[in-house]
């Protein structure tokens, strides 16, 4: 009988998960020699391809014939590293009995490593750690091994885990070996450890003949399946076409189902199979309700079982239907009751995020882990068709049982040139952030660690980039709720605000080039209260962009009929979001990304700015 592994790849962001995974599927024979594979096959969405970011947690199955235990089938979850997506990582360590900790031989631990590894030791997991890219010319693998133990002595943990094996591997080339010397011909080593190092799941004795009991760890939703549920069973065998319930934290029941398919993971397919037994990893269709952190069993059970608490959201944007004088001309999803069901559909099956609707009920408040996650979610539905009105993103704060205000903190870890760490450290300090560590790196760097408000960061990053002349590196993570440390001072810059509506002219463009930064082209179209440049000065000025030149004079033909524009500074949707003031808003459409002032006649404006 085929033996079980149950394991997830955890990392920080960009330290090569992904691509491991790919080299261990091609290697198990799990897709076939000379088949076609994408690169990163497990980055399936788009934005995941475009950005080399995982967002969604994936699960693959490869089989391995080990020459001591016979045939192994390894279950392998593939985890995002970015702190925004980092509730995925919790719940899926809870379903796995073992990780594979992946650091970069160059880059050391990051932020996103101590998030991760310390969950991961909090559940009692014995990491395997895998130094990465060690291929690269500047990889330093012995003092990053050091980095490595050091982290987990600093997070606790015991004698057990702190006796890790570590492998030398470059995913890139498809290698991992016991030694920096070894033959670098394939993956055997990292397999072989898996196999000894990491346990068959825990089962209960005679489970298969137990009820059926699983604990729902990831949701998503599928066009033609409806919900699905993913997690591991601890007891009984799923059937198809059986009526099964779904239990709360509290044991009380959400809803009873008859599941119309259990899917089991096949290298990269999701297969329909008749039954599992306890200790795989499958995924059930057929439940309406049910969501992460339910148990779904038979229908006499009435013990749910224990689950990790989701962590809160930390940010919030509100969205509503665009209203603007050019809504409806580029997307075909514009009614605010279509953007409700889009909005509601995403927070079924992400539990990270929480939408509530506003009074009006024309506009949705979203709350989320970051803007990253926020930004990720309405370039989903811009791409969708959606026209969309979003505003400037803030915190989320709660009162302490002393009536003391209390807001998200972040860790934030900078890795920049040394020239440049003065600037970064001045900045955040004035962002009410407080420099806890900083050390150089070697080749010329510094890392600095700040503690500081999340809300500090918001917009921060473009200036940053500037500040470090693009070289820099910067990493946050979800610190704690600590209290209030004050105002923050917002944009030192007011914008040049359109005074009319058509399409922007050369000559007017060049003309108030004087006056700041230019957003927008020439022939672009524009409308009263459409932001379309950054003001040189800290006050909004109103100004006409669609001033043309006077033909009255008499001049030699074809002098001053050119004139030399600079090129527009063109905003990303993480920049503009970030960018805006609480006054104005991102319009957002499938083919455009404009800001505009929330009230575009220049008299409300005032108005609203004395209410205020």
């Amino acid at each position: 009988m085929t033996q079980l592994r149950n394991i997830a790849i955890i990392a920080h962001v960009d330290h090569g998960k992904t691509t491991l995974v790919d080299a261990l599927l091609r290697q198990s024979g799990a897709v076939r020699d000379g088949a076609e594979m994408a690169e990163r096959a497990m980055d399936s969405n788009d934005i995941e391809r475009e950005r080399g970011i995982t967002i969604l947690a994936k699960c693959t199955s490869v089989e391995w014939h080990s020459p001591d235990k016979g045939d192994i089938r390894i279950n392998i979850i593939d985890t995002p590293g970015h702190a925004d997506f980092g509730g995925e990582v919790e719940r899926i360590l809870d379903m796995v009995d073992g990780a594979l900790l992946l650091v970069d031989a160059e880059e050391g631990p990051m932020p996103q490593t101590k998030f991760v590894l310390s969950k991961a030791l909090k559940l009692g997991l014995r990491p395997i750690v895998v130094l990465n890219k060690v291929d690269r010319a500047n990889a330093e693998p012995d003092r990053v091994l050091d980095e490595v133990f050091d982290l987990f002595a600093a997070l606790g943990a015991n004698d057990e885990q702190l006796d890790f094996p570590a492998l030398y591997a470059s995913g890139k080339e498809g290698w991992a070996d016991d030694s920096m010397s070894g033959p670098r011909e394939n993956m055997s080593a990292l397999f072989e450890k898996i196999v000894g190092h990491f346990s068959a799941p825990p089962v209960e004795e005679d489970a298969a003949n137990k009820p059926f009991r699983m604990l729902a760890t990831t949701l998503e939703a599928d066009p033609y399946l409806g919900r699905i549920l993913t997690g591991r069973i601890i007891s009984g065998r799923p059937h198809p076409a059986q009526t099964y319930k779904a239990l709360d934290r509290n044991g009380e029941t959400v809803e009873q189902a008859r599941i119309t398919k259990v899917l089991a993971f096949r290298g990269l397919k999701r297969v329909s199979v008749e039954t599992a037994g306890p200790g795989d990893i499958v995924a059930i269709a057929g439940f309406g309700k049910a969501s992460v952190a339910d148990t779904i069993c038979d229908l006499e059970e009435t013990r749910s079982v224990p689950a990790l608490p989701v962590d809160p959201p930390t940010l919030s944007i509100t969205i509503s239907a665009n209203d603007s004088p050019l809504a409806g001309r580029e997307g075909s999803k514009v009614q605010s009751r279509v953007i409700r069901e889009r909005l509601m559909r995403q927070a079924e099956g992400d539990v990270a995020i929480r939408v509530t609707e506003s009074e009006n009920r024309d506009a949705f408040e979203v709350a989320g882990r970051g803007e990253l996650q926020l930004g990720v979610l309405i370039e989903n539905m811009r791409r969708e068709g959606f026209e969309l009105a979003v505003s400037r993103p803030k915190v989320l704060t709660h009162m302490d049982e002393n009536g003391q205000l209390l807001e998200p903190m972040e860790e934030i870890v900078i890795d920049v040139d040394d020239e440049y760490s003065g600037v970064v450290i001045e900045k955040l300090s004035q962002r009410r952030a407080e420099l806890v560590e900083m050390k150089p790196t070697g080749g010329g760097k510094t890392r600095v660690v700040l503690h500081g408000p999340a809300r500090a960061l918001i917009g921060y990053h473009g200036e940053f980039l500037t500040d470090t002349r693009g070289t820099g590196v910067m990493n946050r993570s979800y610190l704690e709720h600590a209290p209030h440390k004050g105002p923050i001072d917002g944009r030192h810059n007011g914008v040049l605000i359109s005074n009319g509506q058509g399409d922007a002219v050369p000559f007017a463009l060049w003309n108030l080039e004087e006056r700041g930064t230019m957003f927008i082209s020439p022939g672009e179209k524009v409308y009263k209260g459409m932001i379309i440049g950054e003001n040189a000065k800290p006050e909004d000025l109103n100004v006409n962009p669609l001033k043309a030149k006077q033909l009255t004079n008499v001049r030699a033909s074809g002098k001053d009929d050119a004139v030399r524009l600079t090129p527009p500074r063109r905003l990303s949707l993480e920049q503009a979001i970030a960018y805006i003031d609480d006054d104005e808003l991102v319009e957002v459409t499938p083919l455009s990304i404009r800001l505009r002032k929330r009230e575009l006649e220049p008299h409300m404006r005032k108005k609203r700015a004395k209410e205020a």
